[in-house]
């Protein structure tokens, strides 16, 4: 398993070690004892999995303190462009954001540590994400960042007559007026 560093502190990429023949393939996807070893500590405690179309764009959401989640996402199927922004205040890269193409072909990984809003565009015709997080749901401290943010200015690779969103995603605020309680080195 290789770990990368994204230049966002604590935010990585994963790449696992594919084991190919004419079967198939083979890859350990999660290695707690090698993320450990890294400096990556976390206990994941909920898996979630989503479908979506070309075109949707979800996020970019977050859980405040004390509620905050570590996520490692990968895609089963399709291809996505998935972004994490920096939300903690104090952070030498406060409100920079980091994205990279993740597929079931290429099968790396994104982790996200707490502190981070997260999101992702779909580019193919759909796409099946999984991912654990080392918090559960908590719906009382749900917040999120509008996705077409100018100041973000995030290229989501999706053309803007194409973008799906729910409304939900629709009506988020600006990251200058999102809630917000994160502080770096905490």
């Amino acid at each position: 398993m290789k770990i990368i560093e994204t230049g966002l502190s604590g935010l990585y990429i994963i790449e696992p070690r594919i084991f190919n023949d004419q079967r198939g393939y083979f890859f350990e996807s999660y290695n707690k004892d090698t993320l450990s070893a890294a400096g990556i500590d976390y206990t994941f405690v909920q898996d979630n999995q989503s479908k979506s179309v070309y075109g949707v764009i979800r996020g970019l959401h977050y859980q405040m303190e004390p509620k905050a989640q570590a996520k490692l996402i990968r895609v089963l199927s399709g291809l996505i462009y998935d972004v994490a922004v920096d939300m903690r205040q104090g952070s030498p890269t406060f409100g920079k954001w980091f994205g990279l193409e993740l597929s079931c072909e290429n099968q790396k990984q994104l982790l996200i540590p707490r502190g981070f809003a997260h999101g992702f565009s779909v580019l193919s015709e759909k796409a099946v994400i999984f991912y654990k997080c080392d918090e559960f749901y908590a719906p009382e401290y749900d917040a999120g960042v509008i996705f077409n943010d100018p100041d973000l200015n995030i290229g989501w690779k999706i053309p803007a007559d194409k973008a799906l969103l729910s409304a939900k995603d629709s009506g988020l605020p600006l990251f200058k007026k999102a809630k917000n309680n994160f502080t770096f080195g905490k």
